[in-house]
């Protein structure tokens, strides 16, 4: 199976990843996975003063606070796993990637680091789930 595995770093992303570790049938070398994180765009002005390098370094050592931890959980397990780190808006990221890399399933948590929106489910699960076609396993 071909799994998205969507993280932010926060404590959702967290207990997502204890909740792989715990279920065997979502967790194992049968299948692939790729980690996303969406790292949040640099305001236009902001960004046109700064050169593109800095502005590239700047992108890559957020996404790599965030993936370092999950670098160590995935190899405790003794699993692959691909990293891929984009700008923009997360949930349409997230939900693009998953269409267009044609994943079997999409796990993520049910909140992250934005302000929660909804008491449920946060903002951008609740847009993931609207524009989606691949399956959700969401955490809470």
């Amino acid at each position: 199976m071909k799994i998205l595995v969507a993280a932010d770093g926060s404590t959702y992303t967290k207990r997502m990843l204890a909740y792989l570790a715990a279920h065997d049938e979502w967790l194992g070398p049968q299948h692939e996975y790729t980690v996303v994180h969406t790292v949040a765009a640099v305001p236009p002005r902001a960004a046109a003063a700064l050169d593109k390098e800095i502005l590239k370094s700047h992108y890559d050592e957020e996404a790599e606070k965030v993936f370092k931890p999950i670098r160590t959980f995935f190899t405790k397990q003794r699993i692959q796993a691909s990293y891929v780190s984009k700008v923009g808006n997360a949930a349409d990221v997230i939900a693009s990637t998953a269409d267009k890399g044609k994943f079997d399933l999409l796990v993520m948590g049910s909140h992250g680091h934005s302000s929660l929106a909804n008491l449920v489910m946060g903002s951008v699960v609740t847009k993931v789930l609207a524009h989606c076609s691949t399956p959700v396993l969401l955490v809470r």
